[in-house]
């Protein structure tokens, strides 16, 4: 068992709206909590500011701040609207204009990040993953070479490996400290290929995740996800995080036994996504503790349930599952 189970110190890996959705979760358990976020987003509103100012995208990091916010005010919705009139604003949040405004007045993105974590009553730390301005590569199935986050989930074809340009970027160093800190390391849920694996590439960050005395879980998602893990099992997202990074880092795998609706799995139909199969035994003979849980939330959407995912991350913390 751990020493700090009143106060856990928590890091969590990925990015999009799963990174989110733990947050939300966790921040009611500890304030000791630091989110490390991927920039490589090149689309939407992150992507106009990228490409328009060379900024780095600020959607996934608003987007946790929002999350770690103590309490829902004005200011949260604020940071979160989005203009939906025509003009140049027109799909811009505001949040990303206000975090790449505050960047300017700062000096620098990790400052401006502060200050708005400062306004929002933040419960713990958001950090981007690199600041160098990396853009993902990716090599698909049929040998075709991608560039761009964008580009490479619309591919068709299934990605066979991904990397960063360029390659040998650093870690902001709060990350390292963090992780060498903690008492959990969490990676997911999220999209495995542009969301987690980009963060695990970065120089530094895996070798401190093995050093780290932490416990280390990984949250399969729910659902797979069209173009980027057709079909995957559990074990077939970590088989291909192992594969990365050249080594099995997971303590625990975590994985939803909720039941899923019939009018959520025809929506999911659609978009030509299924339920992730656990694929437990062959995360066990992996060498992997596998936590079955019902997660699946009410929404309209099969997601993680923000308090349901982090109560079984907080009862692992708190010994009540046996560490391997």
């Amino acid at each position: 068992m751990i020493d700090h189970v009143s106060e856990p110190r928590i890091v969590v890996i990925g990015g999009g709206t799963g990174l989110s959705v733990l947050l939300k979760g966790l921040k009611a358990y500890t304030s000791q909590l630091t989110a490390v976020v991927t920039v490589s987003d090149d689309g939407g509103s992150s992507g106009r500011l990228r490409a328009e100012l060379g900024v780095l995208p600020p959607g996934d990091i608003r987007s946790c701040l929002v999350a770690l916010a103590e309490t829902e005010t004005l200011m949260d919705k604020v940071f979160q609207h989005r203009f939906n009139q025509n003009g140049s604003l027109h799909g811009h949040n505001l949040g990303n204009l206000l975090l790449v405004a505050m960047t300017e007045i700062t000096g620098d993105f990790v400052s401006a990040i502060k200050e708005v974590s400062k306004v929002l009553k933040v419960r713990g730390k958001v950090i981007p993953a690199t600041l160098d301005h990396v853009v993902l590569g990716g090599r698909m199935r049929d040998g075709a070479l991608i560039y761009g986050e964008t580009s490479i989930r619309e591919y068709a074809q299934p990605i066979e490996r991904l990397s960063l340009i360029p390659e040998h970027c650093l870690p902001v160093p709060a990350t390292l400290e963090a992780i060498r800190e903690a008492d959990a390391i969490i990676v997911g849920p999220g999209s495995l290929y542009t969301s987690i694996i980009p963060n695990l590439l970065v120089s530094g960050v895996v070798d401190t995740i093995i050093n780290s005395p932490a416990l280390t879980l990984f949250i399969s998602n729910i659902m797979t996800e069209n173009g980027e893990t057709d079909n995957f099992s559990a074990a077939d997202h970590v088989k291909a995080i192992t594969d990365h990074i050249n080594r099995q880092i997971f303590d625990y795998v975590i994985v939803n036994s909720g039941k899923i609706d019939e009018n959520r799995l025809e929506r999911y139909w659609v978009e030509q996504a299924v339920p992730v199969v656990d694929s437990a035994e062959e995360l066990q003979a992996m060498g992997i503790n596998v936590i079955a849980a019902d997660l699946v939330s009410d929404d309209d959407v099969a997601w993680h349930d923000s308090d349901k995912l982090a109560r079984v991350v907080i009862n692992v913390l708190k010994g009540q599952i046996n560490r391997p």
